[in-house]
């Protein structure tokens, strides 16, 4: 299978840059795969494709501010994205032009330094646990293709409302949508939720180079799934019930975590699950997602879920709609 197979034509009118006000009154695109039929709804109405006993599963990772800005010797301001986490002190990051032993100055005598390990990556290292400054002077790490300055109202936009466990340095769009009032009526009617932690990389942005499929790694992203979300979910499959992962975090998380005989298991490490066309899905039975960019290893799992020429169909459609792309933009729920 060709990376080219997934590739569509995305008008940049269509990429949302901010999200609406209310964000629970975005497009709503249901994708059927029993009787292959697309209809149009909102959001808010979610609770007409759930049903008592179903498990919603959200993926409560929350977002750091991940992007920092430094001032060298010459006073140009560096822009420096935090990737992981090493220690106290060392990230390794992202940045422009990188230079080994370059010194920045950050604020209140924060200071860093810039190296390149044996493997080519880039490491900063802090004079001072920056984690601590970062909610002061870290902004939103929004995605390269939300082309403007973060804001400060992207530290609450960017982030959903259920984010608990810091670490990501991208958001699971898929939960943007979600307001508290609204999951409050969806647990009201009998759905049962359930969170996972997956950590978000900056690779979930990484393109696929490989023209074949089968030569893509995927990042790898930190996980954790408690024994009782483990029970949760596999009772409510003994009773016939739907289990629906919130995000294609929450989906490879599961399915990572997933025997061959379909019964989930809790634990905690690293996945780099790569879901695209001909996967065997084990345990999730419906996916809240984002519409992704072309060619997107997001993309390729929507397909793999829903199937190819139904996603493409779909994707025709919400263009023709107007519908808002990426990370700012609508959803779909694929039953």
């Amino acid at each position: 299978m060709k990376t080219s197979d997934f590739n569509y034509d995305l008008p940049s009118d269509l990429v949302a840059d901010y999200p609406l006000a209310e964000k629970d009154k975005c497009n709503l695109e249901v994708i059927s795969r029993s009787d292959i039929k697309i209809k149009h709804d909102r959001f808010c109405n979610i609770l007409n494709y759930l049903n008592a006993g179903d498990v919603l599963v959200l993926n409560n990772t929350k977002v750091i501010p991940a992007r920092i800005y430094g001032t060298a010797k010459n006073r140009k301001t560096i822009e420096i994205l935090l990737l992981e986490k090493i220690d106290s002190n060392n990230w390794s990051c992202l940045m422009k032009n990188p230079k080994d032993g370059l010194e920045l100055i950050l604020k209140n005598e924060l200071k860093a330094i810039i190296k390149k390990n044996k493997t080519g990556n880039i490491i900063i290292s802090f004079n001072r646990e920056i984690e601590k400054y970062l909610d002061e002077y870290g902004c939103a790490p929004l995605p390269p293709y939300i082309e403007r300055k973060p804001e400060e109202s992207d530290k609450v936009n960017y982030q959903t409302v259920y984010a608990k466990q810091n670490g990501s340095v991208a958001a699971p769009t898929a939960g943007l949508h979600f307001t508290k009032e609204l999951l409050q009526n969806i647990t009201d009617m009998g759905v049962l939720i359930e969170h996972l932690t997956l950590h978000v990389g900056y690779g979930t942005f990484k393109p696929v180079k490989s023209e074949d499929l089968e030569n893509h790694r995927m990042h790898s992203e930190y996980f954790e799934l408690r024994k009782n979300t483990c029970e949760v979910i596999n009772n409510a499959k003994l009773r016939g019930n739907k289990i629906i992962a919130v995000g294609t975090t929450s989906l490879r998380t599961l399915e990572s975590c997933t025997s061959p005989e379909g019964i989930l298991i809790p634990r905690k490490g690293k996945t780099d699950l790569f879901i695209y066309p001909g996967y065997k899905f084990k345990i999730v039975d419906s996916l809240v997602t984002n519409f992704h960019m072309p060619r997107s290893t997001l993309f390729m799992l929507a397909c793999a879920f829903a199937g190819k020429e139904l996603i493409f169909k779909a994707y025709e459609q919400a263009k023709n709609r107007g519908y808002r792309f990426l990370s700012y933009g609508d959803a779909m729920i694929i039953i």
